[in-house]
């Protein structure tokens, strides 16, 4: 399969933002490498006041490295929701930064950074670009990615092209894919979907519905994220292994059902979750293939290569193949 790829040049700089539900970071990147970060916690819930302050980020990286805008191959947003990469726009997005909708963030950057060039995409896609550009899918032309954090991300690249779709949604909404018809009521006002039933914005409710727990458990349902459960899984705490397994479950149905739709390589797993790999992996790829109809060969699950920056560098193939095509 015939893959067009868009090299680097180490006098070219980018800046991409990944516009985090929690915690929004911005990089510097030259050749596939990040040069410069900085990150911040959201400031708000709607879109201006982050978007002060992302200003003052991207020029106190370009200060400080001597750069001047007219010198950027481009900046990049990688933003959560569904998002329009043509119009550059976003389209709908799910209990973060509703106001943004309403934003023009081509004007944005004209304002700020006169004519940069600007492009923009799905965060969870951002970051496949990321992987199967410079990480752990680099060797591949199928990959679905998968991020685990305060919701639950995916991206796709089928045949050596990233999956978009009519609408700029496919391959992006895998948090979404429903596993229980029955389940728990989803931000997106679906019930039973992978994230309404093990993400870390559910995670509390998760705990505090749970009967099988113990009420001390229950009590400081607040208390706990992902991180936390899985040290104490390793401590042989019964409460967080019943949970951590019940999610790990989850995890497992909803890669058995992206296998099934995107057909990849490779399924690569990111997010914060994945500092506890080394449980996690194996119970999946145990549960995937039992679970998983593959009959011409398993599918490989494999962590991350680049962690949270891979949205930030994603969002530099974006602006080469931007270039490129100018």
């Amino acid at each position: 399969m015939y893959r067009k790829i868009f090299t680097p040049n180490e006098q070219n700089s980018s800046i991409g933002i990944d516009m985090g539900g929690t915690v929004i970071k911005i990089g510097l990147v030259q050749a596939g490498k990040i040069i410069g970060f900085q990150s911040f916690p959201v400031v708000s819930k709607t879109i201006m006041p982050n978007l002060q302050h992302i200003e003052d980020v991207v020029d106190s990286l370009l200060v400080e490295n001597n750069i001047h805008p007219s010198q950027l191959l481009g900046i990049g947003l990688a933003s959560p929701g569904i998002v329009d990469p043509v119009r550059k726009t976003i389209i709908a997005i799910n209990d973060k930064y509703e106001d943004a909708k309403e934003m023009d963030f081509s004007a944005w950057i004209k304002r700020n950074w006169d004519n940069v060039p600007f492009c923009m995409d799905n965060d969870a896609r951002a970051a496949t670009l990321g992987e199967w550009r410079y990480g752990a899918g680099k060797s591949y032309d199928n990959v679905v990615v998968v991020t685990i954090g305060t919701g639950i991300g995916t991206g796709v690249v089928i045949d050596g092209k990233p999956l978009y779709g009519k609408h700029f949604q496919a391959g992006s909404l895998g948090g979404h894919f429903v596993i229980d018809h029955k389940g728990r009521r989803c931000t997106c006002g679906n019930k039973g979907c992978v994230e309404a039933l093990a993400s870390s914005s559910f995670l509390a409710e998760i705990i505090r519905s749970d009967e099988t727990l113990s009420c001390a458990c229950r009590s400081q349902a607040d208390t706990y994220d992902f991180n936390r459960l899985f040290a104490l899984w390793r401590e042989g705490d019964a409460d967080a292994v019943a949970i951590c397994n019940a999610c790990m479950d989850v995890w497992a149905a909803g890669i058995v059902n992206y296998i099934h739709a995107y057909d990849p390589e490779v399924v690569i797993l990111g997010g914060g979750v994945m500092q506890s790999a080394d449980i996690i992996i194996p119970r999946l790829q145990e549960r995937v293939d039992a679970l998983a109809w593959c009959p011409s060969g398993k599918v490989r699950l494999t962590v991350s290569e680049l962690g949270s920056n891979a949205a930030i560098l994603g969002m530099e193939y974006k602006l080469l193949a931007l270039n490129e095509s100018l």
